[in-house]
C-alpha cells in the first residue's frame, strides 16, 4: 500500500479554498436582506433637545378663545366682542407676560372669521398663539 503523507517536507498551496467564503458572503447577504425592511419600520426616536422646550407656556396662564357656529367669540367661555376680545387679552399680557392662547373654531366657520380673531390675538401682543384640529374623521 501506498502512503499518501510526506512526512519529510512541506507544500505551499498555490490556490486558495474559496467555498467556505462563498458560504459566509451568502449567509450574510440572507441576513441583510432579511434584517433590511425591519429596519426601516423600527420606533425608536431619540428626540433632539431645545432651548425652546423649556421656555413653555404655563398652562395657568392659557387662555382659551371659543369660535361657535353662530359667530360667537368667548374668551374662557364668556361671550366678547371682536374689539373686547383684543382689549382682554392686551390687559392680560400685561399684567401676566407669557401667555398663551388656545383657538378652537367650529369647522363650518368661514376662514375669515378665524383671520380676524387671530388678528385681534396679535393686536394684543400674544405671541404664542395655537388652533385646536381634530383628527380626520371625527
Amino acid at each position: 500500500m501506498r502512503r499518501f503523507s510526506q512526512k519529510h517536507g512541506f507544500q505551499t498551496l498555490s490556490e486558495i479554498n474559496v467555498t467556505p467564503l462563498l458560504d459566509l458572503a451568502f449567509v450574510l447577504l440572507i441576513i441583510f436582506i432579511i434584517t433590511t425592511p425591519l429596519m426601516d419600520k423600527s420606533t425608536g426616536l431619540v428626540l433632539p433637545s431645545s432651548k425652546a422646550a423649556s421656555d413653555a407656556v404655563n398652562p395657568a396662564l392659557v387662555q382659551t378663545v371659543t369660535l361657535d357656529k353662530d359667530d360667537q367669540i368667548a374668551l374662557n367661555s364668556e361671550p366678547v366682542s371682536l374689539d373686547q376680545l383684543a382689549s382682554l387679552l392686551s390687559a392680560k399680557n400685561s399684567s401676566q407676560p407669557g401667555i398663551g392662547v388656545v383657538v378652537r373654531s367650529h369647522r363650518d366657520l368661514t376662514v375669515q372669521k378665524l383671520v380676524d380673531v387671530l388678528d385681534a390675538i396679535h393686536r394684543a401682543g400674544v405671541t404664542k398663539v395655537a388652533v385646536v384640529t381634530n383628527p380626520p374623521g371625527t
